[in-house]
């Protein structure tokens, strides 16, 4: 997926992604350096498996805290 920089405002790039331009606000230490307004960049999202199956084990720990206290 491609996003261009439309603009800055303060620490957040607006940035227009995709074909309808959704638009999303970027905090502008996460840019490369040398991007500015009108600069186009290759975005690319990609699933973590491991990380959510960490997640998930963390969450249920958690619940399982809270029922144990809930009990006592």
């Amino acid at each position: 997926m491609k996003a261009v920089i439309d603009r800055f405002e303060g620490d957040f790039a607006v940035m227009l992604f995709g074909d309808k331009e959704i638009k999303v606000e970027i905090p502008r230490q996460l840019l490369p350096e040398n991007a500015g307004e009108g600069s186009w960049l290759n975005v690319s999202f990609e699933l973590d498996d491991e990380g959510t199956k960490k997640q998930e084990e963390k969450i249920q720990g958690l619940l399982e805290k809270l029922k144990k206290k809930g009990q006592v």
